[in-house]
């Protein structure tokens, strides 16, 4: 009888083991596989935008990966904060995600209270995409390389402007960067916009600034303004004979815009590699490849700690820029 008692209890013990094991699975599953509830990829910017564009052209190819359907909602203001802010508190179940820029970082150092912090509000998915920001100078400036601005610059401490689509933009941020690299004093003159702005410069109302290098070569080589060079780690292979400002005599010196994927902190780990790997998939789609290369972007992709380490580096770096120029936007 005790033989008999002791069988029954072990058949119920597997048993029960064995429906544990079952919901454990059933609950991975859950948590990675497709899902009714639709993909909202929160752009924290106006339609139109680089990173909305970028958003759409990623959304459908992203869409049949993961059988699962996206919206793509734009959720603006405040430079982006409330976009982000939404995401950040929003439930950690791999429904809503965040398309950030790098004005994620720079927020931080610019509002007193973005209501998020770039690091710990965020479980990072994948760094998608980079874009190159270019030194453009007018025409008729006497500097035709970086070393002949920085000379020309010390020489007549205060007398040199730049443009920039708004103070504490990325365009701002990259020549107060460049003047702090360079021990250099030139005068900050903040646009509305980045059209009026690169106008200026064409028509030498301007000095100088810094601007997409997509946007500005075709000025540059219908010889409207002179390009001096790009703020990448390496030259670029769609200009592959305009050095890079770090081997100008900048040792180090990087200004380049990016795109990545967010979660909100708490995500699980299985539907952020979920993600990930889908993600990673779409970067091979030669539509996807080649929207963002007309868009004047390299392709990143990889996994979350590249762009984990992408946030940390540069919220270092940024922060340390806005408190020496003294830059706040509230």
């Amino acid at each position: 009888m005790a033989n008999s008692i002791k069988t029954k209890n072990s058949l119920v013990a597997l048993a029960l083991a064995a429906t544990a094991l079952a919901f454990g699975v059933a609950d991975v599953n859950a948590q990675t596989s497709n899902s009714k509830t639709p993909l909202t990829i929160v752009v924290p910017y106006t339609p139109g935008s680089g990173a909305d564009t970028i958003a759409r052209v990623i959304a459908e190819p992203l869409q049949k990966k993961l059988d699962q359907a996206i919206v793509v909602e734009n959720r603006v203001g405040a430079s982006g904060n409330i976009g982000t802010y939404s995401v950040a508190r929003a439930t950690p179940d791999g429904n809503t995600v965040l398309f950030a820029a790098n004005t994620i970082v720079l927020n931080v150092g610019l509002f007193k209270n973005p209501g998020y912090d770039p690091i710990t509000s965020f479980a990072p998915i994948m760094e998608i995409a980079t874009g190159h920001m270019a030194l453009a100078v007018k025409n008729d400036l006497a500097a035709n390389n970086v070393q002949e601005l920085v000379a020309l610059a010390k020489a007549r401490p205060g007398t040199i402007n730049y443009a920039s689509p708004g103070r504490g933009t990325p365009h701002h941020l990259a020549m107060e960067l460049l003047k702090t690299s360079s021990g250099t004093q030139m005068v900050h003159v903040p646009y509305s916009g980045l059209a009026k702005s690169i106008s200026d410069l064409v028509g030498g109302h301007v000095d100088a600034m810094f601007v997409g290098l997509h946007s500005i070569m075709p000025l540059a080589e219908a010889k409207k303004v002179k390009v001096l060079g790009v703020g990448a780690s390496k030259r670029v292979s769609s200009s592959p004979n305009l050095p890079t400002i770090a081997e100008q005599g900048l040792p180090n010196f990087e200004v380049e815009a990016w795109f990545g994927m967010l979660a909100p902190a708490g995500t699980p780990a299985p539907i952020v590699e979920r993600l990930n790997i889908a993600m990673n998939e779409v970067m091979k789609d030669p539509q996807v490849i080649a929207a963002l290369e007309r868009q004047g972007l390299d392709l990143v992709g990889g996994k979350p700690e590249r762009l984990a380490k992408l946030l940390t580096d540069d919220l270092k770096t940024w922060l340390k820029v806005i408190k020496d120029a003294g830059i706040e936007t509230e």
